[in-house]
């Protein structure tokens, strides 16, 4: 006898159990099977410091879903997890851990630095991948990777040394982005632009020649101290006789020249802009083409340098604050206006970032760009959505070269040395004893590699590149990369970049991109705005299959999503009506055996029906996967398991079920039943791993996991009569169950139902399955009628398709009692429309009122006005003849 579900689904119970016995029975790993297709996702790593949230939940939902989809179409799956060194948030959380010893990395030297910070990573690193488990990531954790373990940084290792061989890597002096307090460069995405209010400051620059004065403006007006131009737009007849003479740099009084250059917008301020070629990644640009020095006025401690005369070693604030005032003092302050601007800050320590030159190391990007260019405008790699294709073409066409080294001691350090005697510089993939050329000592560059550098890598140093494995031969290239919008520069592209080159093959098939989780009103959740939600504790509460569910339904591939409490509501629902329904079958299913079927001849029009439409959402859902229409899928699921087999086959085959038919009808229905639910629940087990694993093992004749089980079947679906013909019957069952409540017919009472058929198509269809009706909407006699003129007087009526369904009222209903509650009731709802009609008529609330008060007004008189019609017309039923 089959055991029947727990009264109540609770996913704790089921979840923890379900993913344990997934991960000790090995059902994740699969080693290379050359008679097989393979399928292969490497997880975007997460930091090793982080913790899962929303945008991570997503993320892995999604691939999941496809690795899942794709095991149970029995490919031959590898879904590769793993986590990145994360240089500057792991550096800074150890050093924090550090100084409550009272020490800094400085004492501990940095050889013990770095073991204690290997300390670190392996008592603490391992959260975000405890937590993936959680959400029911079914990846193969027997071939977990780090960007830092000897794998991953042996790759590393010969791509630098190959890139700098081919001249490909450089060292030079070039604008970055620097972190004052973090003390390192950083990558673009670690900048985060947030509007802040400031001011723009309008500064008389007078001409050297003593012939008056030009004024510019600035919102930074500490960097004035290293301009060392004035530039104006070429076209701007304000300026174009000053184009060539010199003005002096106030406070300075430094001579500098007027350019003219196409960046300037005449427009912004005075039209005129200070030049400060190494504080500002513009300006660096503007001076490369005017060939102007670079002067270095602020420092990477954020003081001010030598270069800076007065104001040496103040803060770059206080400084600006002192310029001011000395340009007032002086007169060559104009005047000062509010400004709202967008400032970048350094997204772990939110200091505002300094663009400063410095020497760095650099990838040559053009060389590496054109061929990754080229394979998306072939189709070798497919971005999803498709209009991702130009976003990332476009940025290719103006990229520049990569800044590829960090000022910190945790990462990948850079393989060159310099001889301490004769300077050579020596790139190596190991250490030299000691110079080539002279036999000088030698001292490695300081600097690690930025992460990204490593994670460029990531679909080939993970399958075992350098080296000829197995793995890499059968897994290389990966079939998706599944990723935020956000990162399709920093990441995507560079992955493209360094697989053509050293795999001469792109690294995956296709770019399955995904929009970002903001809260209910849009916003992008931050701790400063409070709106984060952690989905452990969603998870805790609700479950991680109502998570998924929520988040990959609503949506579409590259939008955004927006995060509804009451979404997760709708989905534990679904969840819960899926386990009743499981529950009510298994309770009917314990005396069938699978193996006994009694075949098509004895299915009923409702059986022929519910075959045809799981067959039809079979074939729908498979089409939405293969298309990364996730959301599609579990739209189509959802449909078809709440409104057709729950709320309408079930309901339809209990009376067969509950003995009042014949042994061989109950075993059709038993049959069917087991069939379609079974199959619904592998539909949607990519989407709720866990309920489904849980019902799938009580299903009379299920062995072993659903996630091994074969993907259900598509097939054409050729014959489309059953359908039409159930869905008339459905019309006209809800046609009779909307009279019923409209005019309050008390549950139990039947309800006389006459219908008049237009088509022989109709008939053919109610022909021998008027029990339906009769079941479903409490309808007995019903009578066919073949004309119109033989409806009755006072009747309800509904149109079905090719149908007229009346219900008689007499004797139904008291209709004299009907008739005075509906005259009661409009009078309420008259009374309330007049008032919301009357408020909405007055000038002084429409011009005072907030618009969403308005709008709520006009909807509640929207919906008062149908109420009143409805009632209106129901009256008129009982007032006729």
């Amino acid at each position: 006898m089959q055991k029947t579900l727990d009264t109540k689904y609770d996913p704790k119970q089921v979840e923890e159990k379900w993913y344990t016995h997934w991960e000790q029975s090995g059902y994740f790993h699969q080693e290379p099977q050359k008679d097989k297709d393979p399928y292969c996702i490497v997880m975007p790593p997460p930091n090793v410091t982080g913790s899962l949230h929303l945008g991570h939940a997503l993320n892995n939902t999604l691939q999941d879903i496809l690795i899942r989809f794709k095991r149970m179409q029995g490919y031959n799956t590898l879904w590769l997890p793993g986590t990145d060194h994360a240089g500057i948030a792991t550096q800074a959380r150890v050093e924090e851990h550090i100084s409550k010893e009272g020490l800094d990395k400085y004492q501990l030297g940095r050889e013990r630095f770095l073991e204690r910070v290997w300390d670190w990573k392996h008592e603490y690193g391992n959260t975000i991948t405890r937590q993936l488990r959680l959400l029911g990531a079914s990846c193969d954790w027997q071939r977990e990777r780090f960007t830092m373990d000897d794998g991953c940084s042996k790759a590393v290792l010969e791509v630098f040394v190959r890139l700098y061989e081919k001249d490909l890597i450089y060292k030079g002096n070039y604008i970055v982005n620097w972190c004052p307090k973090c003390k390192t460069t950083i990558s673009d995405i670690e900048v985060e632009h947030k509007d802040l209010q400031g001011k723009i400051y309008h500064i008389a620059y007078p001409f050297a020649d003593g012939s008056g004065h030009v004024v510019v403006a600035t919102t930074r007006p500490e960097t004035m101290l290293g301009d060392t131009a004035v530039a104006v737009h070429p076209e701007d007849e304000r300026y174009s006789a000053y184009i060539g003479k010199n003005v002096i740099l106030p406070l300075m009084n430094r001579e500098i020249p007027i350019v003219a250059d196409t960046y300037v917008d005449p427009a912004f301020g005075s039209g005129a802009v200070k030049i400060t070629p190494a504080h500002d990644p513009n300006d660096f640009e503007v001076a490369l083409r005017h060939d102007l020095p670079h002067v270095v006025v602020i420092g990477k401690d954020a003081l001010m340098t030598e270069e800076a005369g007065p104001y040496k070693g103040m803060d770059r604030y206080d400084c600006r604050k002192q310029i001011v005032e000395d340009l007032a003092k002086e007169g060559y302050l104009i005047n000062i206006e509010e400004h709202e601007h967008a400032v970048g800050q350094c997204y772990r320590c939110d200091t505002v970032i300094e663009p400063l030159v410095s020497p760095q190391w650099f990838v040559k990007m053009k060389p590496l760009a054109e061929p990754a260019m080229e394979a998306a405008r072939a189709g070798q790699v497919k971005f999803v959505p498709e209009r991702f294709t130009k976003i990332y073409l476009g940025w290719l066409e103006n990229i520049r070269d990569w800044c590829i080294s960090r000022q910190l001691w945790w990462g990948h350090r850079i393989p060159v040395w310099y001889c301490d005697e004769c300077g050579k510089e020596i790139c190596s993939r190991t250490e030299p004893a000691s110079c080539g050329d002279c036999g000088g000592s030698l001292t490695q560059d300081p600097d690690v590699l930025d992460t990204w550098f490593s994670s460029a890598l990531w679909p080939f140093s993970t399958l075992g590149w350098p080296e000829a494995t197995e793995d890499l031969k059968h897994f290389y290239p990966t079939s998706v990369l599944v990723t935020g919008r956000d990162i399709i520069f920093f990441w995507v592209a560079r992955m493209l970049f360094m697989g053509i080159e050293f795999m001469e093959e792109v690294p995956f098939d296709d770019v399955f991109i995904h929009g970002l989780v903001l809260d209910s009103q849009g916003r992008k959740m931050s701790k400063s705005l409070g709106n984060g939600v952690d989905p452990i504790e969603v998870i805790d509460k609700y479950g991680a299959d109502t998570l998924r569910f929520m988040l990959i339904t609503g949506n579409t591939p590259g939008n955004d999503l927006r995060f509804h409490f009451e979404r997760l509501d709708g989905a534990r629902n679904f969840a819960n009506k899926i386990w009743n329904a499981s529950r009510f079958a298994l309770m009917n299913l314990e005396d069938y055996d699978p193996k006994q079927t009694n075949g098509s001849s004895n299915y009923t029009l409702a059986d022929k029906w519910i075959l045809t439409r799981y067959q039809e959402i079979v074939n729908r859902v498979t089409e939405s996967m293969e298309k990364y229409e996730l959301g599609e899928a579990g739209r189509n699921i959802y449909e078809f398991i709440w409104n057709e087999l729950c709320d309408w086959y079930i309901e339809i085959v209990k009376p067969r079920l509950f003995g009042k038919a014949s042994i061989e009808s109950k075993r059709t229905a038993q049959e069917v039943l087991n069939k379609t639910l079974s199959g619904a629940i592998q539909l949607l087990h990519p989407l709720m791993p866990f309920i489904t694993e849980e019902i799938w093992n009580h299903l009379p004749g299920k062995d072993g996991s659903i996630m091994l089980s074969d993907w259900p079947e598509v097939r054409d679906v050729n014959d489309k009569s059953d359908v039409a013909k159930m869905q008339l019957l459905m019309e006209i069952i809800r046609g009779i169950r909307n009279i019923r409540n409209e005019m309050n017919v008390p549950p139990g009472k039947k309800a006389e139902a006459m219908i008049l058929i237009k088509s022989p198509e109709a008939r053919a269809a109610l022909e021998g399955n008027l029990s339906y009706i009769e079941t479903l909407a409490g309808a007995a006699p019903i009578n066919i009628m073949d004309n119109v003129e033989e409806k009755p007087q006072k009747a309800a009526a509904v149109v079905a398709y090719e149908v007229e369904v009346y219900v008689p009222l007499e004797g139904l209903i008291d209709i004299h009692v009907e008739i005075k509650r509906l005259e009661k009731e409009m009078a309420n709802i008259s009374k309330d429309l007049e008032r919301v009609t009357k408020k909405l008529g007055n000038g002084e609330f429409l011009s005072k009122a907030p618009d969403e008060v308005i709008n709520k007004e006009r909807d509640k008189e929207k919906e008062l006005t149908a109420k009143y019609q409805g009632l209106k017309e129901r009256l008129s039923i009982f007032q006729r003849g």
